[in-house]
């Protein structure tokens, strides 16, 4: 599902990523590990196609994306790339469901579709019942399960994950945990989860750990 070879990325005069090498499974749930700098999130951005590396190559899905324009490779994005970060990035002016369904308009599906599908997620996150709250008027537990109905509306193959549950509680952070396992068996995506929570690093099918921009074997 996804391969990654000799990547590497530099930030002036500082090399963050020296040759990483990773191939995940589709289906799998990897977690990724590591100290504060030592190139996990700047290697999340790279495969998620957020940011563009100095040398190597991606293949998410059979599909090269430095051969990719830069229209071409935001649709990719769109269709094919879920994000769910530490901070929500919630609109505050719309409710869960109308956030939920903004990447689905962005991908031109219908309103009556993306309507349809936020409306399954939010059923899946036990928040139905929430549909029609804004932001604020939400937890943070919610919120966030929010943004990760968000990054699902499209039903992308990929889901990358950038320390998810970093602001939430221990209670929340576990619901989250559990909710990632449980939205793999039922949609068969792959996840990259980048974390310092070491419960959730191990729960994963496999943990690579990050030092000083190269996976420590």
């Amino acid at each position: 599902m996804i391969i990654a070879q000799d990547i590497q990325k530099s930030y002036g005069q500082i090399k963050v990523l020296k040759g990483i090498n990773l191939e995940v499974k589709k289906g799998e749930i990897i977690s990724v590990v590591g100290a504060s700098g030592a190139g996990k999130s700047t290697l999340l951005h790279i495969i998620g196609t957020l940011d563009k590396a100095d040398s190597g190559t991606v293949e998410l899905n059979g599909i090269r994306v430095q051969g990719l324009s830069e229209r071409s490779l935001s649709d990719f994005r769109n269709k094919q790339i879920g994000f769910v970060f530490q901070f929500h990035h919630l609109l505050p002016e719309f409710t869960a469901l109308e956030n939920i369904c903004i990447p689905a308009f962005i991908a031109k599906k219908s309103r009556k579709d993306a309507t349809a599908r936020a409306m399954e997620l939010l059923e899946i996150m036990n928040l139905a019942h929430r549909a029609g709250h804004k932001p604020s008027e939400l937890s943070g537990g919610e919120q966030q399960r929010v943004a990760v109905a968000r990054a699902l509306v499209n039903n992308p193959s990929v889901i990358l994950a950038d320390e998810p549950s970093g602001n939430l509680d221990s209670v929340s952070a576990i619901e989250l945990h559990k909710l990632f396992f449980k939205l793999r068996d039922v949609f068969s995506q792959t996840y990259i989860i980048v974390t310092h929570n070491l419960d959730l690093a191990d729960m994963a099918d496999r943990k690579v750990t990050m030092k000083d921009g190269v996976i420590d074997m």
